[in-house]
């Protein structure tokens, strides 16, 4: 792709200049200083108090509205690292790419503007094929551009729009022969949603008929790590394009994604993406702080030891647990999601005739109270979401304890039995 249609905001050329940019030392550094400056060192204004805003205990787990999950230190620190210097943009993208290709052992990676983008992305590449004229056209202009996306009926989805923002128009299956049948020169892509609870037709063989046919198959699973095996299981099954989330259950900045896949179509994804201007993805930007936090994320959870990780959870759960049993009629389960948020949950259910409470209103009371504190939405509900199985109904809670903070499980267990003591019969 040439020059021209970079960003029109080109400050530098891609010579000289911006090497120069890219390696000034921050003020007060010397050459060869590693270490944090002062100004970066301190902990910041409280803006959150400033905005007259309550921080709130994540009992619910990492939902974007929740602003999803917290970065451990290590990577916070890596994020700080990173904003005190500019590089190029486009060479950082790359690198990072080769960096987390390797490690996730797939062709190729994007670190894109959370997993929505890389569904939008993915789409572009898979309709563009890295053609200048057919990235500039997209949406608008696809009278000659494959403009069809296959994807099971009990798939759709309320995701569905990163996809149908590029023009297409999505085209419903429900057996293996309407699938098949379904191809035609203007299929661009075969859609598969991870975690959906229904559905007739297995992973394996949404891979398999749209090879038959020569169309690549994309696979949303943004919220479905852990476990890590994930991250490289549905491209070696032989997804073309997987998208992930960077802010959930990795632990990333909240809007950053990961789309891994084949190296000719996630290059296509790079050029239908900012900063080349005219572009689908012109606004979904991702700043060297998101690619830095991502690549860094990945690394940390990498590092991170997956029967530990459950242990905690389960420990948490257990705990919270063990205090709300003591309350008369209340029972408590521990759960594990079978794909989406695949770590342990807490079940909560009791006898609406002893505890005069509905589950929505403990969920109100957590919230308003203090410390407030968030517990899961399919609380109260009479459907779990991906929680598949799992059905809480009016005196059902559901409480995530895998995106607290250590001693927050002992918060949440003693407000939980404070608040279902008080609404028991005398």
């Amino acid at each position: 792709m040439s020059n021209d249609f970079l960003s029109r905001r080109k400050f530098f050329s891609r010579g000289g200049s911006v090497i120069a940019a890219s390696t000034m030392l921050p003020l007060g550094a010397s050459e060869g200083d590693t270490r944090p400056q002062e100004h970066e060192m301190n902990e910041g204004d409280d803006y959150y108090s400033k905005l007259n805003l309550r921080p709130f205990i994540n009992a619910a787990g990492t939902y974007t509205y929740l602003t999803a999950s917290i970065m451990p230190p290590e990577v916070r620190a890596d994020v700080n690292r990173a904003a005190l210097s500019p590089v190029n943009l486009i060479d950082l993208q790359k690198a990072a790419g080769e960096y987390l290709a390797k490690k996730l052992h797939c062709e190729a990676a994007l670190v894109s503007d959370g997993a929505a983008s890389a569904m939008t992305l993915s789409t572009a590449a898979c309709i563009t094929r890295g053609r200048q004229r057919a990235i500039v056209n997209v949406p608008s202009d696809m009278c000659d551009l494959p403009n069809e996306v296959l994807i099971q009926k009990a798939h759709r989805y309320e995701y569905d729009h990163a996809i149908r923002c590029c023009g297409v128009k999505m085209v419903e299956v429900e057996t293996l022969e309407d699938y098949d049948r379904a191809f035609n020169p203007r299929t661009a892509m075969a859609h598969f949603f991870n975690a959906a609870q229904g559905g007739q037709i297995s992973r394996e063989d949404w891979v398999g008929i749209a090879h038959k046919h020569g169309v690549p198959a994309s696979n949303d699973a943004a919220a479905d790590v852990p476990p890590k095996s994930r991250l490289w299981e549905y491209t070696q099954m032989g997804f073309d394009l997987v998208q992930f989330s960077g802010g959930k259950g990795l632990r990333g900045p909240q809007n950053s994604g990961l789309l891994l896949g084949r190296k000719d179509l996630v290059e296509a994804a790079a050029m239908n993406n900012n900063p080349y201007s005219d572009t689908v993805g012109r606004g979904m930007k991702v700043s060297k702080e998101q690619i830095i936090g991502l690549v860094a994320a990945v690394d940390w959870f990498l590092d991170q030891g997956e029967t530990e990780m459950r242990g905690e959870f389960q420990k948490r759960a257990e705990l919270i647990a063990a205090a709300v049993e003591k309350i008369p009629s209340v029972k408590a389960q521990i759960f594990v999601p079978p794909v989406a948020n695949n770590v342990p949950h807490l079940l909560i259910t009791y006898d609406m005739t002893r505890l005069k409470i509905s589950a929505k209103d403990v969920q109100a009371e957590l919230l308003q109270g203090t410390p407030s504190i968030a517990l899961n939405p399919a609380t109260g509900s009479e459907n779990g979401g991906l929680m598949k199985g799992v059905v809480p109904g009016p005196n059902g809670i559901v409480v995530g304890v895998w995106m607290m903070q250590p001693g927050e499980d002992s918060i949440v267990a003693r407000r939980l039995h404070e608040v279902l003591s008080k609404a028991g019969v005398a």
